[in-house]
């Protein structure tokens, strides 16, 4: 059956002619008023000049790793085809990000100009952009699969017809080398996500606290210096980092189903379908957001409506369409492998809709904090913390679910290979909807910068409260993705953990090595991992969340500054230099990441040569226990105190009150909660996992625990 592997491009295709026809929409759509122009052209600059200097220092990092691969490669650990891949993972990641974040920027001011007729066209302006980050990922994520499955499958055919290799190794050199470039894709969102995460947040929370809470002006007033690094962020940050995470998270669960599919026995057909079903999930994709339908008089419960209508059609028709490959592909023997597909989809669709319930201000968590803003900040945080604890429940026991269902249901009980095969394929049945998901994410941070678009141009207020509105609900999408991410993310990490032990295996048997894997709870050397493992999220998130105190320090005191010294800034009689905002949020955000980042690079190879594999099996196992738990509390948590902020703004009369000013310090506290350590945590368990995969041949060879 892999003939049927050709959708893979056609898919690709699909997705990336169906971007472009949204770029040409959107960017017919009218810019306003020069003034609006003027305002998005500043955000665009400022957008384009960081990513410019970040893709700088990440190319410089790209080099020196991939000579290292080459060095590798010299020394026979791994195959020549590595470090390419490695570099082609990173490009499409971070072409990935830049896509979406160029439209994005475009966007913003088109949004602020749609919304001065309605809500609803406000919605499509602003989806239309969330949608073309969307496909832009999955269509550069099958384009990058599809290209070297067949390159590689021609280069060892031919060591086939030579008689070099067998064919069923053919499949498996194949599968092993795909899962390689994973890892240039990790890395690339590592960074996306570390750095945008630490300016996006690091100049919200310095506008917020001089402007909302000291200065007592209104959001996004142009008399804020950080408000312009403030709109750049929610770009760079919420679009470009959140594409990358996602490509990452795709690609990555596709090549792991692949592998664990060649482990399970199914060959071919193994591979085919998880690249498949992300065929099936492009045009479910697409035609998707023909169901995103609203009347221009609509108001947020009706868009939330349309919005939901949208996921949930485009999940049932990934349904119907996977029940024809698993049938098709499989045969009817394997055909129990299908529940594991619905198994993934509904575990995303519970995630999605838990976060809904805590995070929207249409349910009693957020409305309780909000309420308990009036009691001051302390209150206000501990209730948001606790709700946050609260929330991680629900997508916990529904991810474990959706692994026991997919494992047993796939036939693990008899075939443990084949049920590990399942749960990755439950991952792939996840995330073949992702096209819509992150949609419905990556529109947020536009109607966020359409909202500073109408403040700074001084629209009407209805304009405002509309962007406002489309806001809140992008919030609650926002915090949904997020939640849906991590989902995922858990599910991958686990079939990479899986992925890796058959890789080491599979090292054992080429190079007729005695080791044998000892992945048992009694062996002291999986206790330590899993124990150093844990604590690693924490680590990190300490690292990222100081980061973005920092930097956020600084933006603090600029502000001030501007405000004490530059005349007539208060008075509105002077403009604010928001230039200076923006290069200290740069390059703030360049010089953070690089440690929290080394870590999730050197952590596994550090233990792994100390500890040996087994260490490093438990040092991955144990990362993805607590970072799944730690990340869904910070996002829920930071979801909930800044909607709760959102209700009550949403009351002309309460803003600039005391119970606002304490929701504004929660919302604050929980930015960099939710937009920069929980959503990094997603790709620091799944880069750990790559990086051992990738270093594995070197550090079984060279460790000091043989």
């Amino acid at each position: 059956m892999a003939n049927l592997i050709w959708l893979a491009p056609v898919g690709s295709i699909a997705a990336l002619v169906f971007a472009a026809l949204l770029i040409i929409y959107v960017l017919k759509k009218d810019e306003g008023s020069p003034e609006m122009m003027k305002i998005a052209s500043a955000v665009r600059v400022g957008a384009l000049a960081y990513i410019k200097r970040q893709y700088t220092g990440v190319g410089l990092f790209f080099a020196f790793m991939f000579f290292v691969l080459l060095l590798l490669v010299w020394r026979g650990y791994l195959v020549i085809f590595v470090p390419f891949a490695f570099l082609t993972g990173g490009f499409f990641s971070g072409l990935a990000g830049f896509i979406g974040l160029t439209l994005s920027t475009q966007a913003g001011g088109r949004t602020a100009q749609a919304a001065r007729f309605s809500l609803n066209q406000g919605l499509k302006v602003a989806f239309s952009s969330g949608a073309v980050m969307g496909m832009a990922v999955v269509g550069l994520g099958l384009l990058d699969l599809s290209i070297w499955y067949y390159f590689l499958n021609w280069y060892y055919q031919a060591k086939v017809v030579a008689g070099e290799i067998l064919e069923p190794q053919k499949i498996q050199y194949i599968t092993s080398t795909m899962l390689c470039f994973g890892m240039g894709a990790s890395s690339q969102a590592l960074f996306a996500r570390v750095g945008g995460g630490i300016y996006t947040k690091a100049a919200d929370v310095g506008a917020d606290l001089v402007g909302k809470v000291e200065s007592d002006i209104p959001e996004d007033d142009p008399r804020n210096a950080a408000v312009i690094a403030d709109n750049v962020g929610d770009n760079v940050g919420d679009v470009a980092g959140m594409g990358a995470d996602l490509y990452e998270s795709y690609v990555g669960t596709i090549v792991a189903t692949a592998s664990l599919g060649v482990a399970a026995g199914l060959g071919t057909s193994g591979l085919t379908v998880p690249m498949v079903m992300a065929s099936i999930g492009v045009i479910a994709s697409i035609i998707g957001t023909f169901f995103i339908k609203a009347g221009d008089k609509a108001e947020v419960a009706t868009l939330l409506r349309a919005l939901r209508r949208g996921i949930f059609g485009t999940a049932i028709l990934v349904a119907g369409g996977a029940f024809f490959v698993i049938k098709f592909i499989l045969g009817s023997q394997l055909f129990n492998i299908y529940w594991a597909v619905l198994s993934g989809l509904l575990a995303g669709v519970i995630i999605g809709l838990s976060t809904e319930f805590f995070t929207s201000s249409r349910y009693s968590p957020t409305r309780c904090v909000a309420e308990s803003a009036k009691s001051g900040s302390a209150i206000t945080i501990i209730n948001g913390l606790a709700w946050g604890m609260l929330a991680s429940v629900i997508p916990v026991i529904t991810v474990s679910l959706a692994i026991l269902i997919s494992y047993f249901a796939s036939g693990g009980g008899e075939n443990p290979n084949l049920g590990l095969y399942g749960v990755a394929i439950s991952a792939v049945g996840m995330l073949s909807t992702l096209g819509m998901t992150l949609a419905t994410d990556a529109y947020g941070p536009v109607a966020d910068n359409a909202g500073g678009n109408a403040q700074m141009a001084g629209l009407p207020p209805e304009v405002r409260r509309r962007t406002d509105a489309l806001d809140a609900l992008g919030n609650t999408t926002a915090a949904t993705g997020k939640g849906f991410a991590i989902g995922s993310a858990a599910l991958t990490a686990l079939a990479l953990i899986a992925a890796y032990r058959n890789e080491l295996n599979l090292i054992i048997d080429k190079a007729n090595l005695s080791k044998v894997i000892n992945l048992s709870l009694l062996n002291p050397a999986v206790i330590c991992g899993l124990f150093i493992g844990g604590v690693l999220p924490f680590l990190f998130s300490s690292l990222t969340i100081r980061a973005v105190g920092r930097t956020a320090f600084s933006i603090v005191e600029e502000v001030r500054r501007q405000f004490k010294e530059i005349c007539g800034l208060m008075e509105g009689k002077a403009k604010a230099d928001y230039v200076r905002c923006v290069d200290l949020c740069t390059k703030a955000a360049q010089r953070e990441m690089i440690f929290p980042a080394l870590i999730a690079l050197a952590s596994p190879l550090i233990i792994g040569l100390v500890f040996g594999v087994e260490a490093a099996a438990g040092l991955l196992t144990g990362a993805l226990v607590s970072g799944f738990i730690l990340a869904i509390t910070m996002a829920n948590a930071g979801g909930i105190w800044d909607n709760a902020k959102k209700c009550i703004e949403s009351d002309e009369k309460a803003k600039g009150s005391f119970a606002h000013k304490a929701a504004v310090v929660g919302d604050t506290v929980g930015d960099p909660l939710k937009d920069t350590a929980g959503p990094s945590l997603n790709i620091l368990i799944k880069l750990m996992s790559m990086v051992s995969i990738v270093f594995a041949s070197f550090v079984l060879k060279n460790s000091l625990f043989k």
